[in-house]
């Protein structure tokens, strides 16, 4: 039985899709969710639910009951996110599960991203305890990006403070395909993944391709990371996530985003999705 959680997440429930994708029966999935009732989709396909609260360890012992592998995914809640790991870890650890995957940063251990520092004390506390695990570093999800594309229409312009540092991007799907195929894979413990997209752009690239699909001039405007704090900031975002995409953006601007060891397209048997084809959606989704 594999237990994702998180499931009703954008990234957890395409992994259940994943999964089902690669035959996994739906009665061997568990989809451990805070309130089951945002995933009856996937209880009418015949997937588990069960009830899990990342700060309730008591509904993670239920939720991982008789679990052989359990995909964690990293919670949202930045800042809070090693003690509500740890919770999970310890609930696989009573569970005796035969693998845990973890879904870490893209260089966790070097990277300049703020974000890395609770990553690399979940990895910390993964290696501590004993449970078999295997750590998936996922790199930018290319909607991370294509997110802003609506208001860099509307403005005229894309903004952001990554110079011109390389970002390996691929979509949301990719990286769920990949952990499907490590969770229906034997011998995973012990592995250390670091996925990225195929390809790499600087945001400077990313507004020409923009523009080009667009028929109309996007172009990207660097800004230093306080100024770009600020504007995500008056553009109604809370200061806390304008603070951590302006760091993630810096980040970027020294090479944080950046890979070119493709173990994403390897682990998925396929390349990668390019940013065009994800761009090209954005636009579909706008018109």
């Amino acid at each position: 039985m594999i237990v994702v959680t998180g499931a009703s997440g954008q990234l957890g429930r395409l992994v259940i899709h994943a999964l089902l994708a690669r035959q996994v029966p739906p009665a061997q999935l568990v989809a451990a969710v805070r309130d089951p009732a945002r995933v009856a989709d996937l209880a009418a396909l015949g997937v588990q639910v069960r009830q899990a609260d990342y700060t309730q360890p008591a509904t993670l012992d239920a939720a991982l009951r008789g679990a052989d592998k359990v995909l964690l995914v990293s919670s949202s809640e930045v800042g809070q996110r090693t003690a509500q790991h740890a919770n999970v870890i310890d609930a696989a650890r009573r569970a005796g599960v035969s693998l845990l995957a973890y879904t870490s940063l893209l260089h966790a251990d070097r990277s300049p991203l703020g974000l890395a520092a609770e990553h690399v004390a979940t990895e910390a506390l993964l290696a501590a305890s004993g449970v078999p695990c295997v750590v998936l570093r996922n790199g930018w999800y290319s909607e991370n990006y294509v997110a802003s594309i609506p208001p860099a229409l509307q403005h005229g312009a894309f903004i952001g403070s990554a110079a011109e540092g390389r970002i390996a991007s691929a979509a949301r799907a990719d990286y769920a395909e990949a952990a499907a195929v490590v969770l229906a894979s034997d011998q995973q413990a012990g592995k250390v993944y670091e996925l990225a997209g195929d390809e790499a752009y600087s945001l400077t690239e990313f507004a020409a391709e923009l523009s080009a699909q667009a028929g109309r001039s996007i172009p990207y405007v660097n800004l230093s990371e306080a100024d770009f704090k600020a504007a995500l900031e008056g553009a109604g975002l809370p200061p806390a996530l304008a603070a951590l995409l302006a760091d993630s953006d810096a980040g970027a601007a020294r090479g944080g985003l950046f890979d070119t060891s493709r173990q994403l397209s390897q682990l998925i048997g396929r390349p990668t999705t390019p940013l065009a084809a994800s761009i090209k959606t954005a636009l579909q989704q706008v018109a």
